[in-house]
């Protein structure tokens, strides 16, 4: 009788999400520039920022 450790571990959400200010939503997908390596989003074009970037107040 053995248990699979997968199915014990909760899920999480992905810590390495990205976030869009101009769509103001999560974005999974990103485009990265071939030139500078900004990470933007493909439906705006905006530059992506992470949940810890994020400013709030």
């Amino acid at each position: 009788m053995t248990a699979d450790a997968s199915s014990t571990q909760p899920a999480t959400p992905a810590s390495d999400d990205l976030w869009c200010p101009n769509c103001a939503r999560v974005v999974t997908d990103p485009l990265v520039c071939g030139d500078c390596s900004a990470v933007i989003c493909r439906v705006c074009g905006t530059p992506l920022e992470s949940p810890d970037e994020l400013a709030f107040g």
